[in-house]
């Protein structure tokens, strides 16, 4: 009887320890991330042919401490490396783990290797080659602190590569851990399986393997036993001649129903070509369907459907998800009565959007991440539950209702102001109650829910419930379109880090802003293009602006240019330091059918602009961060302490009639007017009637000030 350490995925141990124990395996003992066990030839070639959960099987050669890389040399060379393999045989070494003195992996393999290919030299045999490519062995190397185990990979490449699967959806479950899903979701061979969502097909492939009693290795062409001296072939030749009868019988024999669905049409065709190469192709009845809107085959009944729904790695994909767990849980209760669901899924989150109680539970890890399968029993009642847009047509919700009534008395009041006023983009809510930190802006038809930071005391879990609450009440209460509905994260900004990009996509529109269209982009960038706050400051621009000649500074999409060309300014010029954001503001202009070249576009460091340009304006508005270290400037720049040099430079612009409007969003900003009166300046603030309606509970979103010549 030898050693051996059969490996798989962290939360899979029990599962392997008790298929192990069916296959003849002996003193099992469960280890992190695997199962020691004892085995003779034969059983081993049993383990690695019938194993569905294991990704390897290591010969255990020896177990010791390893505290530095000599302890790792000494350790490998005490091994007596020909009794295992031929010296002609090319191998590679695994490596896995670290520890304090071996902090790099590649070095640990380097030393391993080196200890076996010395020695055979010490043996008087040949150095055996090394080939990482195509190796006739593996030697396998796992280190945890200063405990090593070191052996012979008895299988190669992983056992997940079952030979059936040659493409894959997005994101593809390995067949390994598909295999441990449909062993302890709860269903029975004999019972109907599905997968409303099959992608490639692994989950209803492994499931029909399991029920036709299909060996899992039974596709692989090679081996890593094969290699190994006292290989017993006839032995191996006999188990691969049984597991075929079984298979060919399985398959013919087996009852049990298979169904998988996609709604896309390239994956179906795939899933069903790996099956088909699987061997239980005739099994399986793939076809194309919306996971939601999937019709029960005929006698479904006592059936168990398992499936492995997207739950995204970005923020901006929630509200779609949201939306697609709601809709599942509701065509679930709806149309799959006496029924068996399991889902798996990498958020718990969304898992709470099915509104169904869960039988069963359990975790593991996929990859990096922490996910659970949870299993719920659909009542034979056939209730019909509310579905949410029974609730949004009755304008109710039972999800954070303290939030959803805020939201609710919010759009009464604003809907009709806006309509009035005549704007498309306002905000709804702005973090109104404590436990649900967010802004809500509605552009058009779009939401655009905008999460604020939440602060350290609140548990990442707490905070990410809270926000998917947030996210599903709004789509309850608004009504919009799940697919118009906006996600983004926001933080304390510097600098200009409010205008960095977030991913590529380009995808705008074009809204109206008192008789002014301008062109937002929901999605690509942290903010939209047109600070909803400052929408009087450029009402009063327009107004201003007849005849005038305008300056607008940090002009981001130029916004403010565009009202005073409308108002009809004589000329306006926008510096801003952002290429992309001037272009943006040119884009503007021609929406509102404004070209000419009295109309210029400045790309410039403001700060420096304002000092070497020789031109005089009449209306200058200048909106500065509050503080920006942009590598483009010379010198850093903060608003508090820098604001009366910039004004003073700006007094050198500004025709005698002329006025500025100065504003920026530091809280507890203080305009030194003592210094501006000394420099023959007058100031009034007009930072309340600046403040809109959607922004009166908040009257801190910015300061506002008029700055002029003082009358002599």
């Amino acid at each position: 009887m030898k050693h051996y350490l059969a490996i798989t995925a962290r939360g899979l141990e029990h599962l392997l320890a008790q298929e192990l124990e069916q296959l003849g395996a002996t003193n099992l003992k469960q280890v992190h991330a695997g199962v020691k066990f004892k085995a003779d030839d034969a059983t081993l070639y049993q383990c690695c042919l019938w194993s569905r959960i294991a990704s390897r099987f290591v010969l255990v050669l020896s177990e010791f401490t390893v505290r530095d890389d000599m302890d790792l040399y000494l350790g490998a060379t005490a091994i007596n490396w020909p009794d295992y393999f031929h010296s002609s045989q090319r191998i590679a070494v695994d490596f896995n783990g670290t520890n304090r003195e071996i902090r790099n992996s590649q070095y640990g393999a380097l030393k391993v290797k080196d200890a076996i290919v010395d020695k055979f030299e010490k043996m008087n045999f040949p150095r055996p080659s090394i080939d990482r490519e195509q190796p006739d062995l593996r030697i396998h190397m796992r280190l945890s602190k200063e405990q090593g185990v070191l052996g012979i990979d008895m299988v190669g490449s992983g056992l997940h590569q079952r030979g059936y699967r040659t493409q894959a959806g997005a994101a593809p479950l390995r067949e390994t851990h598909a295999a441990a899903l449909v062993k302890r979701c709860g269903w029975q061979p004999e019972q109907p399986f599905m997968d409303v969502m099959c992608g490639s097909g692994t989950l209803v492939i492994e499931a029909a393997m399991i029920a036709a009693n299909v060996a899992p290795g039974l596709k692989r062409k090679r081996w890593g036993f094969e290699s190994l001296l006292g290989f017993d072939s006839d032995a191996w030749k006999s188990i691969k001649a049984e597991a075929s009868v079984k298979a060919k019988r399985g398959v013919s024999q087996c009852q049990t129903r298979f169904f998988g669905f996609d709604n896309d049409p390239r994956v179906v065709e795939t899933a069903r070509a790996n099956a088909k190469r699987a061997g239980v192709g005739e099994l399986i009845t793939f076809d194309v369907a919306d996971a939601t809107q999937v019709t029960p085959p005929e006698d479904f009944t006592g059936g168990h459907i398992l499936s492995n729904p997207p739950y995204g790695e970005r923020l901006g994909t929630t509200p779609g998800l949201i939306a697609l767990y709601t809709q599942l849980g509701d065509h679930l209760k709806q149309s799959f009565a006496g029924n068996q669901v399991s889902l798996y899924s990498g958020s718990e989150e969304l898992l709470s959007c099915l509104r169904m109680r869960a039988d069963d539970k359990f975790k593991l890890r996929n990859g990096a991440i922490d996910c659970v399968m949870k299993t719920y029993g659909i009542t034979a009642r056939g209730e019909k539950p509310r579905s949410d847009q029974d609730k949004e047509a009755h304008g109710s919700t039972d999800v954070a209702p303290d939030f959803a009534n805020r939201l609710r008395k919010n759009m009464a009041k604003l809907d009709k102001w806006a309509k009035k006023e005549g704007l498309e983009c306002y905000r709804l809510y702005d973090a109104d109650l404590p436990d649900y930190k967010a802004a809500i802006d509605r552009y058009r038809d779009y939401l655009v829910i905008q999460e604020y930071a939440a602060p350290k005391t609140i548990e990442p879990e707490k905070a990410r419930r809270r926000l998917l609450d947030m996210v599903r009440a709004s789509i309850a209460v608004t009504g919009i379109d799940v697919n118009k509905v906006v996600l983004k994260t926001r933080e304390k900004q510097k600098g200009n880090n409010q205008y960095q990009k977030l991913a590529a996509g380009e995808r705008t529109m074009t809204v109206n802003e008192y008789g002014v269209a301008l062109e937002v982009n929901l999605y690509d960038y942290l903010d939209t293009g047109l600070f909803l706050d400052h929408r009087p400051t450029r009402k009063l621009i327009g107004q201003k602006a007849a005849g005038k000649d305008v300056l607008n500074l940090f002009a981001y999409t130029g916004s403010a240019s565009v009202h005073a060309a409308v108002g009809g300014a004589r000329s306006t010029t926008t510096v801003d330091m952002s290429k992309t954001y001037l272009a943006w503001a040119e884009r503007n202009m021609k929406l509102n059918g404004i070209v000419g070249r009295q109309h210029q576009f400045e790309n410039a460091d403001c700060l420096q602009w304002i000092r070497q340009s020789d031109r005089q304006f009449d209306l200058i508005f200048i909106d500065p961060p509050t503080f920006s270290n942009s590598k483009r400037m010379n010198t850093t720049f903060d608003v508090q302490r820098d604001h009366v040099d910039v004004l003073l430079a700006l007094k050198e612009r500004l025709r005698p009639d002329g006025e500025i409007i100065f504003s920026n969003n530091k809280r507890h900003f203080k305009m030194d007017t003592d210094a501006l009166a000394e420099a023959g300046l007058r100031v009034e603030n007009i930072t309340k009637r600046s403040i809109p309606e959607d922004f009166a509970r908040n009257p801190h979103i910015h300061n506002c000030w008029i700055i002029r010549h003082q009358e002599v």
